[in-house]
């Protein structure tokens, strides 16, 4: 106890808190990266994805500064380009209002997933097989840091890279520190 009054005199007591969560309050559904948030809004969106034969790479909801930002990251065979972005813009924003699912104003962006992606999720490895791939681990994997090739496999234990030599590896993902799309044009 005489260490919390030590700290109550040097910083003061609080005059009030907030603890969203507990009493019978819910905490905001779209806090963070709420994955049942986004989940929903996935659903909401989806017959609009599918109608401009998109796949959708990657969701995010976040807080930046004072307003809520919603990205969708969307490609389709051959690229996603900016009308594809626009029209999913304009579709999904409609679609959203009607929906109401997010009664506060935010910002809706609409993008191509980029041509050094770094890849993060189940998701967006599963958009990659078939694609250039460049990764990293913290450990060593058969002698070697880093691993270059077309992304033939993605589990959830493993990639398997396939390189020019012919080769292929097999990389565990608990060792991965990064791992991005690697653009042809990059290539030494």
């Amino acid at each position: 106890m005489a260490t919390c009054a030590k700290v109550l005199t040097k910083v003061g007591a609080a005059h009030f808190f907030v603890l969203y969560g507990a009493w019978g309050m819910e905490m905001d559904p779209r806090a963070g990266d709420g994955e049942a948030f986004v989940a929903k809004v996935e659903a909401v969106v989806s017959p609009v994805l599918e109608a401009h034969a998109l796949k959708l790479v990657d969701l995010q909801w976040r807080r930046e500064g004072r307003r809520w930002v919603l990205r969708f990251f969307v490609d389709k065979p051959g690229g996603a380009g900016i009308v594809d972005c626009q029209r999913l813009s304009h579709e999904a924003g409609d679609v959203l209002d009607v929906s109401g699912l997010i009664p506060e104003s935010y910002d809706l962006e609409v993008s191509s997933p980029g041509l050094d992606r770094e890849l993060r999720t189940d998701r967006e490895f599963a958009w990659a097989v078939g694609k250039d791939v460049r990764c990293w681990v913290r450990e060593p994997v058969d002698g070697r840091l880093e691993f270059a090739g077309r992304l033939e496999g993605a589990g959830p234990e493993r990639l398997a890279i396939a390189a020019a030599d012919g080769g292929t590896a097999e990389v565990p993902r608990a060792l991965l520190t990064k791992a991005r799309l690697d653009p042809l044009f990059r290539r030494t």
